[in-house]
């Protein structure tokens, strides 16, 4: 069967009469009577009963219209969802973040999301490093990451420079430099560094490091931890200060205080993707998290 012959077939059991249904579904009326004549070939028994004055339906026509109007229905059902699938306006989208943007950016993305784009799902995975987060988009376990600059240079993926964060100071409430207003960096020449790690390479150890060089100095020593919130609890447990993007500030815990550095030292968030088959709904959600960012 096919589906033209299914519609003529509705038009027809509605209507009782040949002339009435071909104008409906402007064909002309020989052409409707084939369509119905191979439907009836194919089905092997006929579905209605014909006269010179009269069309009705045959009890296999009645029983055939049940199933019709699903078919229909179904097939417009069809339409519809991957006319939404087309614009993007429906679909699942994967999206990776880095620790530091899990707190800040996850939760307005995801309300945004959820406000702009209702029939898109949201798969949302936060805590992870860029080198994760990297290699997530090219097995596709991935549709976007929210990632450090570190990303960029990679074969297979395209980069959206999103903003630069400044770095501030982490120190233990308690510390004499809780109470500064801001503080140079080189003050924290001689503390313990808690610090994202260096394997798997999260970028925030090379970028602490580089700071503390230019400012003259090396952590006396380092405690490496995956999590940024983990992080900050250690910083609040006295197991050493932490350089970590002005965004943490939003992770409010007890013990610690965020004290601006009197540089200025940023490191770059970027949104990252594959470099190509994108689905529409990925794009859609990737310029939602472009305006969430940059705003």
């Amino acid at each position: 069967m096919e589906l033209r012959q299914v519609r003529s077939f509705l038009v027809l059991a509605e209507e009782c009469h040949f002339g009435r249904a071909a104008a409906r579904l402007h064909v002309a009326q020989p052409a409707l009577s084939q369509q119905i004549k191979q439907l009836e070939h194919e089905l092997g028994t006929a579905l209605f009963h014909r006269s010179t004055r009269h069309v009705e339906l045959t009890e296999a026509g009645r029983h055939l219209t049940g199933y019709a109007r699903t078919l229909v229905a179904e097939a417009e059902r069809a339409r519809v969802h991957m006319a939404e699938l087309a614009s993007g306006h429906t679909g699942r989208v994967s999206v990776g973040f880095i620790g530091t943007a899990t707190y800040d950016v996850l939760p307005r993305i995801a309300r945004t999301v959820r406000s702009r784009l209702p029939h898109i799902t949201l798969d949302l995975r936060g805590e992870l490093l860029t080198p994760q987060l990297v290699e997530g988009l090219l097995t596709g376990a991935y549709d976007l990451a929210v990632s450090r600059a570190g990303a960029a240079g990679t074969e297979g993926v395209s980069i959206t420079p999103l903003r630069a964060e400044p770095l501030v100071a982490v120190v233990p409430a308690h510390h004499p430099l809780a109470a500064d207003r801001e503080l140079p960096l080189s003050a924290l020449a001689g503390e313990p560094f808690v610090i994202h790690p260096a394997q798997p390479r999260s970028a925030m150890y090379d970028r602490v490091l580089a700071a503390c060089d230019r400012a003259g100095f090396q952590p006396a020593s380092l405690v490496e931890v995956g999590e940024t919130a983990t992080l900050v609890v250690l910083v609040a447990a006295g197991h050493g200060v932490a350089l970590v993007p002005r965004s943490v500030q939003s992770l409010r815990l007890d013990g610690v205080t965020y004290v601006p550095l009197a540089e200025t030292e940023t490191i770059d968030l970027v949104l990252a993707r594959r470099a190509h088959r994108n689905s529409p709904a990925t794009e859609q959600v990737a310029a939602v998290i472009e305006e969430c960012v940059r705003g």
